[in-house]
């Protein structure tokens, strides 16, 4: 289908360490939970309120995935770029198909980034560490002389 887009952009905190677990290929893949919340005041109330939504990421890029388990703990603040994907599996116990909404962060068009702390950087998944100041430059250097 032409003109469509599967795009998630997320920022937040990880709830729990990552999981890393290897698959039947010998390959290493990270689950991540990632919270993110909004707040506002209650207008009637006055009183502060939130909302958390949980989102599971999945990292798929073996040298992102060491990375991940290297540097990412519980309350650590990323960035993600990636895509939603819908699986379905069977529940063992009562046997009822089960569906599961993750972000898919694989392939040229995610990425990774952490947010504060010491090290603090873009871990795309196509391993190429990129900076703001980076990103400026490369911007900069854009020729304006598009070939088409």
């Amino acid at each position: 289908m032409a003109g469509s887009l599967n795009k998630v952009l997320l920022i937040g905190r990880l709830g729990a360490d990552p999981d890393i677990k290897q698959m039947v290929n010998g390959k290493s893949v990270a689950r991540l939970s990632l919270a993110t919340s909004q707040s506002w005041k209650d207008k009637s109330t006055g009183e502060r309120k939130e909302k958390t939504e949980w989102h599971r990421v999945v990292v798929f890029n073996e040298g992102l995935v060491n990375v991940v388990q290297q540097y990412l703990k519980k309350g650590a603040q990323i960035y993600v770029e990636g895509q939603l994907s819908t699986r379905k599996w069977k529940d063992e116990q009562s046997g009822q198909d089960k569906y599961s909404t993750e972000i898919l962060i694989q392939g040229y068009n995610s990425s990774l980034t952490m947010l504060g702390g010491k090290s603090t950087g873009d871990l795309s998944s196509n391993n190429n560490k990129k900076t703001s100041e980076n990103i400026s430059q490369d911007v900069s250097e854009l020729d304006d002389d598009i070939p088409f």
